[in-house]
């Protein structure tokens, strides 16, 4: 029987699921069969007699990934995996408290507060309490209490070196008192909760550590730092470790993960014993190719290398596209042609940096007439920060939309309760009139909303589109709201996207011939008409359940993911590798390990495409092409041009491009140009024709500047 477990792996693999009693580290590769490794290494322990089903430990992140190798388990093995530690962090953290509820000093029956929960408990903590929300916002609150118990520390651990920390830290521990007097426990706590219960109960600690003699990691490289002090608690003398993880792959600094676990753990546990699994089982070697040159880019790894036996396959075919929108057009010439070929829609993804750049594509394919979802996320239009601005829009316009009015009347909020909005919608009932109606004569904080929507309505009355629908984020408070969120960052560039949006709506609502069934005689105002458009978008084409569909999303939802065709959008500087990323410690390094995820989600075909020019704050601007495109081997690369039509398959040769404005020049608008004082730069514009022509560059490091041509000695890039 152990035979028939081994048959089908390769010699890394069964070395891995073969080990002694030792602890390993185990470095698995995108798409190497690390979950097979694991959950065979499991079913080979217990086939061999080395241990029982409950002598073993088995941590991964999410509860898909566990059930996941409990069935492979069970198909292994005619065993009932019920009883096993086979479970997330917080799982197995709720599973050992609930055994041991008396030691860790909780209620048998604890309840557990889920985010949502917990940011209520806190602002009903804070009004019993009577601070100022407007100084000390829950979120930030929340946020507080989190990242110390991530970090495991508790409120008198915590560094307070100023007022408003003091005051945060006492925040911190009214809360934790308020739980413990109501019996609950949120997220954070049951993982800081069980380890200083392990920690502080020594004989129940030499318990678990003589019961799981086997532990078992996966995704090590996303553990922060009390998770690995968690399982350090779980390792007595006898135990062995057994981590697989790719520290390529590591992805979630945001979250907290710490890269260096892997190293400390290679040190402090697996002596050297690492085990590569290099062999690729996804992706065609020229993808392959790209993936190991980016990565290799990065100081900061362990090292590996992967290759495959299926062949080079296809070369990844580059597209520089004029805009944004140009962009989308190609993307979706492609994703229809592939489809014509055979390929299905649910089988190729279209891949981002930021959530906001999804808005181009969905309009383009929303225009196009194509079936798509967005994974792990919401469209573009039922965002949340989204709706608010939609809200205070349909406001301006139409002042009467109690929904509107609700959503917003207290969103920043601005001290207006329920109680209020209570008494407000009274008097409205009692009127026949509309909460705006209602506000109007109202005083307080109503009164002052009301004040607020009035003079938005006057400074935009006169604006263009993009420009009124910009002032009015800033003017109503979301823009500042968003700033001050710790998680805020996204939501705000979402909002500036609406304004790309506004600005594009506004352009294409000028080329519409009067009279047509797009432009009627006697049109609606342009934000009507704008508020109609996001409706549409909003309320319908995403694919429901069960449908083919092209799948949208960021890279960091993809991970685990594949697919037959990959499309990595937005390659340029500042868009990915994302601009906060030269703000961060190591955070170029992390944006590559970015791209390295996305580039090894294909199987098959991969495209990268980027823009001379994208829409951004309502305006046009000029950026560079990644240097993660300059960081793969062109021996890989097939660079297309522009095509006039593409009808055909999408392995059809290209056509000429059309010539752009200043091409009398032999320049053009987006093309990468150096000069040897300034560097290398984009031309962003032209003036004047021939030998008197002058130039205006966009340079990397030496800013804007008009340059002669006749004098400039430029070159391409």
């Amino acid at each position: 029987m152990p035979d028939l477990l081994l048959e089908h792996l390769n010699p890394e693999q069964r070395a891995a699921v073969t080990l002694p009693h030792e602890s390993a580290l185990i470095l698995a590769g995108a798409g190497s069969g690390k979950t097979r490794v694991l959950t065979t290494r499991i079913a080979w322990l217990i086939q061999t007699g080395q241990v029982s089903p409950h002598g073993i430990l088995a941590v991964t992140f999410t509860n898909k990934a566990a059930k996941e190798m409990l069935v492979r388990i069970s198909a292994m093995l005619p065993i009932n995996t019920r009883g096993m530690w086979v479970g997330t962090f917080h799982g197995l953290a709720n599973r050992l408290l609930r055994a041991h509820w008396r030691e860790s000093g909780l209620p048998q029956s604890f309840q557990i507060l889920d985010n949502q929960d917990q940011l209520s408990t806190i602002k009903r903590l804070m009004k019993a309490l009577n601070v100022d929300t407007e100084k000390y916002e829950p979120k930030k609150v929340q946020h507080f209490i989190n990242g110390h118990k991530e970090a495991g520390r508790r409120a008198r651990d915590a560094e307070a070196h100023d007022e408003y920390s003091m005051h945060m830290a006492e925040l911190f521990e009214a809360y934790d008192a308020q739980c413990q007097r109501e019996g609950v426990a949120d997220f954070p706590e049951l993982l800081l909760r069980s380890y200083e219960l392990l920690y502080r109960n020594e004989p129940l600690r030499q318990h678990y550590q003589e019961r799981f003699r086997h532990i078992l990691i996966d995704e090590f490289q996303d553990t922060n730092t009390l998770q690995y002090r968690w399982l350090k608690l779980f390792a007595g003398p006898r135990s062995a470790l057994f981590a697989v993880g790719d520290d390529d792959q590591s992805i979630y600094a945001f979250r907290g993960a710490n890269t260096g676990n892997m190293a400390e753990f290679e040190r402090e546990f697996a002596r050297g014993n690492v085990i590569k699994l290099e062999q690729n089982y996804r992706s065609h070697g020229h993808i392959l190719t790209a993936a190991n040159a980016l990565i290799a880019q990065n100081a900061q790894r362990l090292g590996k290398n992967l290759w495959t036996a299926e062949g080079v396959g296809e070369p990844i075919r580059v597209f520089e596209a004029y805009s944004d929108q140009d962009e989308a057009s190609f993307v979706i010439d492609e994703v229809k042609a592939l489809h014509r070929e055979g390929v299905p829609f649910s089988d190729m993804a279209l891949l981002y940096r930021s959530n906001a750049q999804s808005r181009v594509l969905e309009h383009a394919l929303f225009s196009a007439g194509v079936a798509y979802r967005v994974y792990g996320g919401l469209r573009f239009f039922e965002r949340q920060e989204i709706k608010h601005a939609l809200a205070y829009l349909r406001l301006l316009t139409h002042p009467e939309d109690d929904g509107a009015f609700l959503r917003v009347v207290n969103f920043p909020a601005r001290g207006i309760g329920a109680r209020t909005i209570e008494q407000l919608a009274d008097a409205a009932g009692r009127a026949g009139s509309s909460l705006w109606q209602a506000a109007c004569t109202a005083s307080g904080k109503v009164a002052g909303f009301a004040r607020l929507i009035e003079s938005l309505k006057v400074a935009t009355h006169d604006l263009p589109l993009p420009e009124a629908v910009d002032h009015m984020i800033e003017a109503s408070g979301l823009a500042d709201h968003y700033r001050a969120d710790k998680d805020g960052a996204d939501r705000l560039e979402n909002l500036n996207e609406l304004v790309n949006a506004a600005a594009l709506f506004d352009e294409e609502a000028g080329l519409e011939v009067p009279g047509s069934a797009a432009a009627p005689e006697v049109p609606l105002p342009a934000l009507d008409r704008f508020l109609a458009h996001a409706a549409l978008e909003a309320g319908e084409h995403q694919a429901e359940p069960g449908r083919d569909a092209l799948q949208l999303m960021t890279v960091h939802a993809a991970k685990g993911l594949e697919f037959h065709a990959v499309f990595i959008t937005g390659l340029e500087e500042s868009l990915f590798p994302h601009e906060q990323s030269a703000h961060e410690v190591n955070g170029l390094e992390e944006e590559r390990r970015l791209m390295y995820v996305a580039i090894t989600r294909a199987r098959r075909r991969l495209y990268l495409t980027h823009a001379q020019s994208r829409m951004l704050h309502g305006q046009v601007r000029y950026g560079f092409p990644s240097r993660f495109l300059t960081e793969l081997p062109d021996s890989v690369l097939l660079h297309l041009n522009r095509r006039a039509e593409r009808s055909a398959s999408p392995s059809a040769a290209p056509a000429p491009r059309t010539p752009p404005a200043g091409s009398d020049t032999g320049y053009r608008v987006g093309q990468s140009v150096a000069h040897a004082r300034f560097g290398t730069g984009i031309i962003i514009d032209f003036e004047g024709r021939g030998p008197d022509a002058r130039v205006q560059i966009k340079f990397r490091d030496a800013g804007t500047k008009w340059l002669a041509l006749a004098y400039a000695k430029l070159s391409p890039a």
